[in-house]
């Protein structure tokens, strides 16, 4: 550096300091840009080979989120930085120039740098099982936040050649300003906190919220919104604090329950329900499953009549089997031995109040196998078997009247 600078003093006073200004200039640049290559060509190289060649993850991540890259911008900058005052000796003015443009440049890198780690360290984080129940994308947004203004306030004490201390002190009287332009963000921030310590949100969840169109997983969570893929593959952005404001439906729980609900009801016509002959009762005996239950309810029939003496002349005296009650029976019977039916969970098989389309039987258990498209298949399965099975018990579904019917009846008047 002495000998450059003295044969840059030798020069022939005559061509004035443009001439000595620019041969520093050139250079500087030359300088930097050999800096820049060998950072690009070599070190870099050197390292992206050294990352492949070793057997962990989290390097890979690294590289490919170009954090390397973004740091090998020092090198010409600190050349810049040391290089620049040594050749512009003579021009105070220039030198601080060089030395305050390096300095901005370089926290630039850093932070551009650290965000680049930063990312990566989400990435690799999102890759174990923990992150499921406890997301970090939110926070580290934050973090980015609070790094990128940070720079602001640094970059401009450098160039302002004001204290941090300063600036921060006029920030107060900005304090509703900032706080208008960072709505989301804060209060993304405080949701995502909420989401979080109350375990109500995780990626990956099936979530419904009607009003926002969302049914689908979440496949993103950030610091101001969620993204839930629907089922017909869309993509629905919702607010993080409207996740905490409104409802929505969280179907982490009957995924976790081992059980998926079926709740299906089959309308019977009421003017089919009556009460069993002894005709019907020895045909619904040849019926395996229900033969336990026939026995079972004869004898119980027949000893409460007999204790209470009951008239059985009349139909309506005592108690009688009735198709309904059996077909009922019948239908618990079959989904105790339906293989894909959970035993352990709630089971019913249960009428609800009758309304002008009929008596609604209703069907009340939860499948073993909860995937949508299994799930779908075991309850076409179980209500095929049952609406082909209630004309058995003299029983009939109840179906509004179609063009056919009316034109049916017209043909026979």
């Amino acid at each position: 550096m002495e000998s450059l600078r003295a044969w840059l003093e030798s020069l022939d006073p005559a061509a004035g300091p443009w001439l000595k200004m620019v041969i520093s200039l050139a250079i500087l640049i030359v300088v930097g840009f050999l800096a820049n290559l060998v950072a690009k060509r070599v070190l870099l190289r050197a390292v992206a080979r050294a990352v492949r060649a070793s057997r962990t993850r989290w390097d890979d991540v690294i590289l490919e989120r170009h954090a390397f890259t973004r740091l090998s911008h020092l090198v010409p900058a600190l050349v810049v930085y040391f290089l620049g005052p040594a050749l512009f000796a003579g021009i105070p003015e220039a030198q601080e120039a060089f030395r305050r443009g390096a300095l901005v440049y370089m926290l630039m890198v850093g932070v551009f740098a650290l965000d680049a780690f930063l990312n990566a360290g989400v990435d690799i984080y999102q890759g174990t099982e923990y992150s499921r129940t406890r997301p970090i994308k939110g926070t580290v947004q934050v973090v980015k936040l609070v790094l990128y203004i940070a720079l602001g306030i640094v970059i401009f004490s450098v160039l302002l050649k004001r204290s941090p201390v300063v600036l921060l002190s006029g920030l107060g009287a900005m304090t509703a300003v900032l706080l208008l332009i960072f709505k989301d963000a804060i209060l993304g921030f405080v949701a995502g906190i909420q989401l979080t310590a109350n375990d109500m949100l995780r990626r990956g969840d099936w979530i419904e919220m009607p009003r926002y169109g969302a049914d689908g997983d979440v496949i993103d969570i950030s610091l101001t919104t969620v993204k839930v893929r629907n089922w017909d593959k869309t993509i629905t952005t919702i607010p993080a604090y409207a996740l905490v404001s409104d409802a929505f439906k969280n179907w982490r729980g009957m995924e976790e329950s081992g059980g998926r609900r079926i709740k299906r009801s089959l309308m019977i016509d009421v003017s089919s329900i009556r009460f069993l002959e002894p005709a019907d009762v020895a045909r619904l005996r040849r019926i395996q499953v229900l033969a336990p239950y026939i026995e079972e309810k004869e004898k119980e029939l027949a000893a409460w009549n007999e204790e209470h003496g009951i008239d059985g002349a009349v139909r309506v005296n005592g108690r009688r089997m009735t198709n309904i009650g059996t077909f009922r029976a019948y239908l618990a019977a079959y989904l105790r031995r339906h293989p894909m039916v959970h035993q352990d969970m709630t089971f019913l098989v249960r009428q609800l109040q009758p309304t002008e389309h009929g008596l609604p039987l209703e069907i009340y258990v939860f499948s073993k196998d909860q995937r949508w498209a299994a799930y779908e298949a075991i309850q076409a399965d179980i209500f095929d078997h049952v609406l082909a099975a209630v004309g058995e018990f003299g029983l009939s579904v109840y179906q509004q009247p179609s063009g056919a019917d009316v034109l049916a009846l017209a043909q026979r008047a």
